[in-house]
Parts: structure tokens; sequence; C-alpha cells
């Protein structure tokens, strides 16, 4: 006696087959999801690894004194003022990258729009590791203080040009003192000696002297 044929129409094989496609289908959904999240993973680790890569590389321009397109804070205002860009906002972008390139072409100096070490000495610029402008800072640069009334604007001027030191001196030597006089304009508006060794007092009441009665003129570079 022949065994009996099997009823493929059955309904408990029916459903049997949809739920063994069922629970393929959600074994194959649960691997791509966990290939997906390993990808989200290693991507993740990447980009982080790129954070940190770029913060490092960003620290160690600026240990070294190189200021260049993504820089950001007083140092990049000041170079921004050296060289006329406006608005001075203290980010190193396209345009100051631009004026960067322009300034090194004109001193005969590789024009790769980089502030590094050679064009800042140009400018007459040091950067520190913290990012800000020494301006050729001389031992000795306490300023012992002043009570001379000094106007807001002339006080950014001191800043732009030296950081406010009433010792600093250009890498050049011919600029001194908080407002960085030379000798003839200095001795015209009534300095004597060298600026850089006199009191912060005296420079002050030069300073403001001049600018009274020329406004930022002479001060081009900070204006």
């Amino acid at each position: 006696m022949s065994a009996p044929t099997p009823d493929l129409a059955a309904p408990s094989r029916w459903h049997a087959s949809l739920s063994a496609s069922r629970e393929r289908r959600a074994a194959a959904w649960r691997r791509r999801r966990r290939r997906f999240r390993a990808r989200t993973l290693l991507i993740a680790a990447a980009v982080a690894m790129l954070v940190v890569s770029a913060g490092i590389a960003l620290a160690s321009s600026s240990s070294s004194g190189t200021l260049r397109y993504g820089s950001r804070g007083p140092a990049v205002k000041q170079l921004q003022r050296k060289l006329g860009v406006r608005p001075v906002s203290g980010y190193f972008g396209t345009k100051t990258r631009a004026a960067v390139k322009r300034f090194q072409r004109k001193h005969g100096l590789r024009a790769d729009g980089v502030a590094g070490p050679a064009t800042l000495r140009r400018l007459g610029m040091q950067v520190n590791s913290a990012g800000s402008d020494t301006g050729g800072t001389a031992p000795g640069s306490n300023s012992g203080g002043s009570r001379v009334k000094v106007p807001a604007e002339l006080r950014r001027i001191a800043q732009c040009e030296s950081g406010g030191n009433p010792r600093a001196v250009s890498r050049t030597g011919r600029y001194r003192g908080k407002y960085q006089f030379d000798q003839a304009t200095w001795e015209a508006w009534g300095g004597r000696g060298d600026p850089a060794k006199t009191a912060e007092s005296t420079q002050d009441r030069v300073a403001v002297r001049l600018y009274r009665a020329r406004g930022t003129a002479p001060w081009p570079n900070c204006a």
C-alpha cells in the first residue's frame, strides 16, 4: 500500500512556509542593521580622530608662531589690522589669506598665504604660544602703569601696535614703545630720548597729543 500524497495546499503547510519566510526576512534585516551600526561606529570614530588631529595641528601651528586659513583669535585681529583687512573679525578666512599673499609678493616672500615666522617678522609681529601679538617685545616689559586718560580708540591702537607694552621694540628697531613711535615723530611731538625707555605715562601724553592733532592717521596699519 503506497504512502498518502501530502496535501501541498493544506492551510497548515501554507502557514508554516509563510512563517519561515518571515523569519528569514527578519534575520536578514537584523544582519543589515548590525552591519549599519558597525559602519556608523567606524565613521564616528574616524571623524573623532580627524577632529583631534585638526586640533593638534592648529595648536602646533599656533605654538610655532604661524597663522593660517582657519586660525582664530586676537593674533589674527592684529594681522588683519596690519594688512588693512576689513572687517577685523579675528578669523583667518579667504580675504585675510589673499591679503597675506599680496604682502608676501610685495616683500619677496613665498606667497603661500600662510603667515609664518618670516612673514610675521616682516610685519613687526611675533606670535607666542597663546596666539597673541607681542609686537617684538624687549626684556623688561613691566609697564609700571599710567594715569593719563587715553581715548578708547588710542588704547585699541596701542594694543594693535605693541600689545600695550611700553617696552616693545619692532624687529627692525625703528619703531619703539607702546605706540611704536619712530624717533622723528616722537621728538616732533615732545618726546625725548628713547620712547621704549621712557615712562608709560610720558608715552601716553605724547600719543594723546599726536592723536588729538592728527587722529588715527599716524597709525595706518591699526586705524
